[in-house]
């Protein structure tokens, strides 16, 4: 994995620990959303909230097969959460979408959690480092 990437994800959870410890656990996904994106994009990062990421299956093209919640410079997805625990198919969804864009990591943020230690996972794809 890249300095430059991994440097993406260290701003992103320091980001997202600040936001958390700032407003706490509970509100609506889409308040975070845009309180993170407004975060990094202060720090100079080009992000993009809600990108419509196309599937291709078989010859067809879902031009906006799912929505991307955010993705830093092109490279680094985050997926955001509010509830009060992860499900098992939250890191599977990350990883599909991941495998979907062919990028190596993505973050999955949940809100909902008393910690945000608590709170965030690292999702890779056919990364072995």
């Amino acid at each position: 994995m890249s300095e430059a990437l991994e440097t993406l994800a260290r701003h992103a959870v320091d980001c997202g620990f600040k936001l958390h410890a700032a407003l706490g656990p509970g509100l609506l996904e889409s308040v975070y959303e845009v309180c993170l994106f407004e975060s990094l994009a202060k720090r100079g990062f080009f992000v993009e909230r809600q990108k419509p990421i196309p599937i291709r299956f078989d010859g067809l093209v879902i031009t906006e097969g799912f929505r991307a919640d955010l993705l830093i410079e092109r490279q680094l997805l985050l997926e955001l959460k509010s509830t009060e625990s992860f499900a098992p198919v939250h890191a599977k969804q990350v990883l599909t979408y991941l495998r979907l864009m062919d990028l190596p990591l993505g973050l999955l943020m949940n809100f909902g959690a008393s910690t945000f230690k608590e709170g965030v996972r690292r999702v890779v794809n056919n990364y072995a480092g």
